[in-house]
């Protein structure tokens, strides 16, 4: 017997929160449409809410669209999101995360590669 749509629908956002590669973090909209769920962001917060620690799941790597932290500031998830995510080098100023240095749309290779301005190379000796 197959599984049912709901269950498909969970097992996909899953899928796409366990992609968010370290040191990267995506919208929960962003999660939906990775997962064929566009318009879908507040499903996305139920799957984790849902889940549990069980799951294992890189919740910390979700937030806002405007990389802002869900938890209230100064509460405990706010508080073990922020740590998390800068353990993994990602900055949080201000419970929010500059999404176009972080997000998982950023091309890495063009932030390795890419020449730096004169003023921002570091001077040795």
């Amino acid at each position: 017997m197959g599984e049912d749509s709901a269950t498909q629908r969970r097992k996909a956002i899953v899928r796409a929160i366990r992609a968010i590669p370290r040191g990267r973090v995506a919208s929960y909209g962003e999660i939906a449409a990775q997962a064929g769920l566009p318009g879908r962001a507040r499903l996305v917060g139920r799957v984790l809410r849902e889940a549990g620690d069980a799951a294992r799941l890189p919740w910390h790597r979700v937030v806002r669209a405007n990389g802002s932290i869900a938890f209230d500031a100064g509460s405990e998830g706010f508080v073990q999101q922020s740590a998390r995510l800068a353990a993994e080098g990602v900055a949080v100023g201000r419970g929010r995360v500059d999404t176009s240095r972080f997000g998982c749309d950023t091309d890495v290779d063009a932030e390795l590669w890419a020449p730096r301005d004169a003023g921002s190379r570091k001077r040795r000796g």
